[in-house]
């Protein structure tokens, strides 16, 4: 048993070595994407939801 998770954490040491982090640019880059891209959804959605809720409103009224 002990052995096992030894093995298990001597394997997962090692994955971990072979993982590259992105750099403080690339995470700056990518969160500035990400924010720009759900910004331009919910403008998006928002504009959509107007148009439908007065379509409604027009049609029932």
């Amino acid at each position: 048993m002990k052995n096992s998770v030894t093995h298990t954490f001597r394997q997962a040491k090692s994955e971990l070595a072979k993982v590259i982090f992105p750099t403080k640019p690339q995470v700056k880059q990518a969160f500035f994407a990400v924010l720009i891209v759900v910004s331009v959804v919910v403008l998006f959605l928002a504009f959509v939801d107007f148009v439908m809720s007065a379509t409604v409103s027009a049609i029932l009224s």
